[in-house]
């Protein structure tokens, strides 16, 4: 059975996600238990709001701490990060942004989540953009399917790093060397690996990326961050604002010239709570070591499949070098997988139903224990 790696001795493991006190949370795919500390930096902002408003004139400041932060964490610089509310609002500046022409094709899967899927059914609708949805085959979606999709009308190809219901993780640096050689857009929906696994945006040769703070990050629902290479910045319309301009602190003063890096794509006042708690969320994360995340997750998954195995369940979720993700799709053909759900949850551990099949979808904090809590818990 894989090896799990340990876990830095400074790294309180119940101090930092409380969560453990009581439940065996195994659905981080879904919407995560925030940690201590973005729990504190929304606590803190309430006091401070309450006590002082805005008198202390620091919150803008620490903003850009988290876009940093943020940055870091992609491997990208903090002038192409932008703040947005969630996933979909920064795959609809793509979707919204783009100068469409009529003939135009967008890929994605036929499998994706919904954000990334409606966008461009409403393009087909609107500019008579032609949606290619590649199909899942056996827990799969071949690379070269995609790449056999691209042609010289391809703009843009979208696709979740991972998929939410299966895990199938994408090579995104093989399919986006295709994009580019037949000069179409690659945007990446991250939201079910940013804080799970490494993410490298020029490495992958990604284009725009979005992703909420509330599943692997471990940070509240309503704030994420927007990617869009620095090259692209003035490819993407915005939605206008007061605060996209050069000037916005200057209010009398009508000067409608954008700001030059991906601040242009925030047109009005920040979730203040929000982005602070995000950005501890995100430190605690670099703290630990986003390799180290990775290799637990990996060892704790791998473990899981085996585990699974030998009670009988058949595994889904494509195990394969370089397609394995944080999340195990699992099923059984002699028992009710919403009973299961709801018997486990009254037992406090927490798993869901996607796609027809139990998901579990561990994180670095979680334990062998919890492992075994889950499967001997299952019928």
């Amino acid at each position: 059975m894989p090896q799990l790696p340990p876990l830095p001795e400074s790294f309180d493991r119940r101090a930092a996600m409380p969560i453990v006190e009581r439940y065996c949370f195994l659905n981080h795919a879904a919407v995560a238990p925030i940690c201590a500390a973005a729990a504190a930096e929304i606590e803190r902002f309430a006091r401070e709001a309450r006590d002082h408003a805005y008198l202390t004139g620091h919150w803008y400041r620490r903003a850009e701490e988290t876009r940093a932060l943020a940055a870091a964490l992609i491997q990208a610089s903090p002038e192409e990060v932008a703040f947005v509310k969630n996933t979909s609002e920064g795959i609809a500046f793509v979707a919204n942004g783009l100068a469409w022409r009529p003939g135009d094709e967008v890929i994605s899967t036929a499998v994706e989540y919904p954000a990334n899927v409606y966008p461009w059914m409403d393009l087909q609708k609107r500019c008579g953009v032609r949606h290619i949805m590649v199909p899942e085959r056996n827990g799969r979606i071949d690379p070269e399917e995609i790449i056999a999709a691209i042609t010289p009308r391809t703009r843009l190809a979208s696709l979740s790093h991972v998929e939410y219901a299966s895990g199938f993780r994408h090579d995104l640096a093989k399919i986006s060397a295709a994009c580019r050689a037949k000069g179409a857009l690659f945007c990446v929906d991250a939201i079910q690996t940013c804080g799970a696994l490494p993410v490298n945006v020029r490495a992958m040769g990604i284009d725009f990326l979005s992703a909420d703070g509330h599943k692997w990050l471990l940070g509240p629902e309503g704030c994420g961050i927007f990617y869009c290479r620095k090259e692209l910045l003035g490819a993407l319309q915005p939605e206008i604002g007061w605060m996209n301009v050069v000037n916005s602190s200057d209010y009398a003063n009508y000067d409608f010239t954008l700001r030059p890096d991906a601040r242009r794509f925030e047109c009005d006042s920040y979730n203040i709570p929000g982005v602070l708690a995000l950005g501890a969320a995100i430190k605690l994360l670099l703290d630990v070591g986003i390799e180290l995340v990775w290799a637990r997750v990996l060892a704790l998954t791998d473990q899981l499949c085996e585990m699974l195995a030998a009670k009988e369940y058949a595994v889904f979720s494509s195990r394969r070098a370089g397609e394995q993700s944080a999340i195990v799709s699992f099923t059984h053909p002699r028992h009710d997988l919403n009973k299961i759900v709801v018997d486990l949850e009254k037992q406090d551990i927490i798993v869901a139903l996607r796609g027809g099949r139990l998901r579990a979808s561990p994180h670095f904090y979680n334990t062998e224990d919890d492992l075994h809590r889950l499967v001997d818990a299952l019928p």
